[in-house]
């Protein structure tokens, strides 16, 4: 049986309010969501043809109160260019052209001679009031379109995390750090842009029904005043000592996320072709993998108390060596201190006191935890070509010397971001977290995706997260530096470390070449970040202590105040 006529009008009704509901949603997308790259597609058209038809999502960092401040944008501008085969009277268009813009004289005349080439360009990134003025001149043969390009406001600042925008092949793309990592949401497809009306309201169902495009805008957990501040300390202690890198970075131990990161050398991304040295793009936070020396140790004895294997107050005797056949591990300097106990051990650096305790808890437990501190994976931060940690002597071999020197931190090469990862579950009461350079990923349109705090596991005991930090706060008040650098009213727990540097492409080590680190967090007992600082090869000073303890105090009471925090002691 037929549908009645009552029917019928109704289905056309419900049709009609159907398509009339998706016209208006998706002229309410084109209009609002993505009114503003039409305008500036529509711009581009009405001022001159654009060469390079470029558009890319936004890069924020977080200010301390949550405001966003641009990282990288899109900076749109002029270019002028001239096509010899039109020119004429070169010396007068030169002599018109340079009461506006400055061109060399010899360049403009090479370039007016190659009649062959239609395009040639002068000068770009010019702003608009510049460009009237060359385009009022109404000169044949010369030339303004738009262009956009990638602009990062703050030049240096954050450059490793950042990265830059290049050419691959015949197409701009994301190179390194965040640009790369998100190049997939930053990139903007021209040809979205370029869709005949029919098609924009009936046929983009996928980007109607999701409310938003899959491009989008990327926000950092880089706070830019600490990211400054943490630069200018890395570059006078590389200037100081004459080294070859400084790095360090700043991690709110709690959260996992990355306050700042830095590495100097570093780069303006706005003139990256300047650099020659293509290693200087590389992220040496996440991406170098190399030994710790001694802030190993605190990791060390956290694991062996925490198996219940010792405590603070356990004693050895040490001789100033130990003896593993062919092999011979020392201390430092040598010296044997006699009975000590396991403060000392932290206090005055002591390998044996490491091997000790790695040995009281067996090196099953010992690898068990190393692995449990993360060290046997990559940890996942939003960055490209993280580093693939090197703990090959402690998971296939079986000599007691490798697990020896694995305790206090030679022969167990690792990433930056790994040990800080590691080195937070003993100031965050025992846990792993899964570090975050990125807060937000902001799509235009309905779907933003917060980027969530994410505990990995637990590793430590609270209990021995907090021994750990009270025996590490004794170091500071007491021991490092002869206990000059101890705070009156915040209590800071801290270590140094030292290790020799492996001869590249070899398994020895170079004499007399060093890496040096520390690591430190405050308020001890609530930590609210923690820092990790490195320089390799500084000229002049043989530990750490005497290169990266001023450098590291000098950052944590600047945190102390930025932040306004409440004293703890």
């Amino acid at each position: 049986m037929g549908l009645t006529f009552k029917a019928k009008a109704r289905i056309v009704y419900f049709l009609i309010s159907f398509f009339a509901v998706i016209i208006v949603a998706r002229l309410f997308f084109i209009q609002i969501v993505k009114g503003d790259d039409y305008k500036k597609e529509a711009e581009k058209q009405y001022n001159a043809s654009s060469l390079e038809d470029f558009d890319r999502g936004s890069i924020y960092f977080t200010e301390k109160l949550g405001n966003r401040i641009s990282a990288a944008i899109v900076k749109n501008g002029y270019q002028v260019a001239i096509n010899p085969k039109f020119l004429t009277n070169h010396e007068e268009v030169y002599k018109k052209i340079t009461e506006v813009i400055l061109v060399d004289k010899e360049s403009f005349m090479s370039k007016a001679m190659k009649k062959d080439d239609p395009y040639e360009v002068l000068v770009r990134r010019i702003d608009e009031e510049t460009a009237n003025k060359i385009k009022n001149m109404k000169i044949a043969g010369l030339n303004v379109y738009s262009e956009s390009w990638r602009y990062y406001p703050f030049d240096n600042l954050a450059s490793h995390v950042l990265g830059f925008v290049g050419y691959k092949e015949d197409k701009l793309v994301g190179r390194y750090g965040i640009e790369s990592y998100y190049d997939a949401m930053l990139g903007r497809d021209t040809m979205d842009l370029k869709k005949n009306s029919f098609t924009e309201l009936f046929f983009d169902f996928k980007k109607l029904i999701a409310g938003s495009s899959d491009n989008g805008d990327v926000v950092l957990t880089i706070e830019p005043t600490v990211q400054s501040m943490l630069d200018k300390n890395l570059e006078k202690v590389k200037e100081k000592y004459n080294a070859n890198l400084a790095g360090g970075m700043i991690i709110d131990p709690k959260t996992g996320n990355i306050i700042a990161m830095a590495g100097n050398p570093n780069f303006n991304p706005n003139q990256y072709a300047k650099i020659k040295n293509y290693s200087t793009f590389l992220n040496p936070l996440v991406e170098n993998v190399i030994e710790m020396g001694s802030i190993m140790k605190p990791l060390t004895l956290a694991a062996s108390m925490d198996t219940g294997s010792i405590t603070a107050s356990t004693t050895y005797t040490d001789n100033g060596f130990l003896v593993f056949g062919p092999s011979r591990i020392e201390n430092y300097d040598g010296k044997a201190r006699g009975l000590v106990d396991m403060q000392k051990v932290l206090n005055d650096s002591l390998n044996t006191g490491a091997v000790f305790a790695m040995q009281k808890m067996g090196k099953d437990k010992f690898k068990d935890y190393m692995l449990g501190y993360g060290f046997g994976e990559k940890t996942g931060i939003e960055l490209p070509q993280e580093g693939k940690n090197n703990i090959v002597n402690i998971l296939s071999g079986s000599r007691d010397v490798e697990y020896a020197t694995a305790s206090y931190g030679q022969g167990f090469a690792v990433t930056p971001i790994s040990m800080a990862v590691a080195l937070s579950s003993l100031a965050n009461g025992g846990f792993i977290m899964k570090p975050h350079i990125v807060k937000e990923e902001s799509f235009k349109g309905l779907k933003n995706h917060i980027v969530q705090t994410q505990e990995v596991r637990r590793v430590l005991k609270k209990e021995t997260a907090e021994e750990i930090t009270r025996m590490l706060v004794e170091v500071v008040d007491k021991a490092l530096v002869g206990g000059s650098y101890k705070m009156e009213h915040y209590s800071v727990a801290a270590k140094t470390g030292t290790a020799q540097l492996v001869e590249k492409g070899k398994k020895t080590y170079t004499e007399g070449e060093f890496i040096h680190t520390f690591f430190g967090y405050a308020p001890a007992f609530d930590a609210k970040f923690l820092t990790f600082l490195f320089v390799v090869k500084p000229q002049g000073a043989k530990y750490a202590s005497n290169t990266l303890t001023e450098p590291f105090m000098d950052i944590t009471k600047f945190l102390l105040n930025y932040y306004e925090v409440a004293p703890d002691r």
